[in-house]
């Protein structure tokens, strides 16, 4: 599974939604196969499709679902054991299930069967539950501010010759019902600067020059993950506060 694919992330917005009850369960399964296909989830010992899997995860006491984007030497939102970092981490991105007294891991991939057939199978596999070392949402859009402006002072001095930088447009924050406002908005910010981090290049570049791009490019990257990971993550924000006395 490509890291740039937002499986994962829609997974855990609209599997979220339904769990808070601003989404039915076929609605979020149908969002998850109108963007990439029939679902299939698989362990060791069973293959089953993903909206039995998610029933079944209901009856047991499902709490909410954790959205991780790793890269290499940043375990984001992962916390072990050692299989699933490092299924997680080769894939670029993972869901960490809360169950009562364990989690559950789901890392995504292609499942092609065929030239008629195109889905993503989940593989299952026992996580860790201690809580990832995540920004709240609050501070991760700081830092995403941060590292934006930082990058855009740093390829202003590093700019070559040929098109400038694309232009950040408008598109789907990938949220579901029931996210706040806040979450929403640093969710569209980073799929707009997602989009811009495909897109740029090194192109007539000095070798300095590429060296000040690129380690720019690097940090926000890095913040747009945090801030992504943050926004999808942040209703479990939202209904803690609303729990507290």
């Amino acid at each position: 599974m490509h890291p740039d694919s937002p499986i994962s992330a829609t997974l855990v917005a609209w599997g979220n939604a339904w769990l808070a009850g601003h989404a039915g369960l076929d609605e979020a399964v149908d969002r998850l196969e109108h963007a990439a296909g029939p679902q299939v989830v698989s362990s060791e010992v069973t293959e089953v499709p993903l909206r039995r899997f998610l029933a079944d995860l209901r009856a047991e006491g499902v709490s909410a679902l954790r959205l991780s984007l790793p890269a290499a030497g940043d375990p984001l939102g992962l916390t072990g054991p050692p299989p699933f970092t490092m299924a997680a981490v080769d894939a670029g991105q993972a869901v960490t299930i809360v169950l009562p007294g364990r989690c559950l891991g789901l890392v995504p991939a292609p499942d092609r069967r065929g030239s008629s057939y195109s889905g993503v199978r989940w593989s299952a596999m026992p996580a860790d539950c201690t809580p990832p070392d995540v920004p709240g949402l609050a501070e991760a859009e700081h830092a995403l501010t941060t590292a934006m402006r930082a990058a855009t002072d740093a390829l202003s001095r590093a700019e070559g010759p040929g098109p400038g930088h694309p232009a950040l447009r408008a598109t789907d924050d990938g949220l579901a019902p029931g996210y706040p406002a806040r979450a929403h908005r640093v969710a569209a910010l980073t799929a707009r600067l997602a989009s811009v981090l495909r897109l740029a290049d090194e192109r007539g570049l000095t070798s300095g020059q590429i060296a000040v791009r690129g380690q720019a490019l690097r940090d926000l990257d890095r913040a747009v993950r945090r801030a992504r990971v943050a926004a999808h993550n942040a209703i479990h924000e939202t209904r803690d506060a609303q729990a507290r006395p």
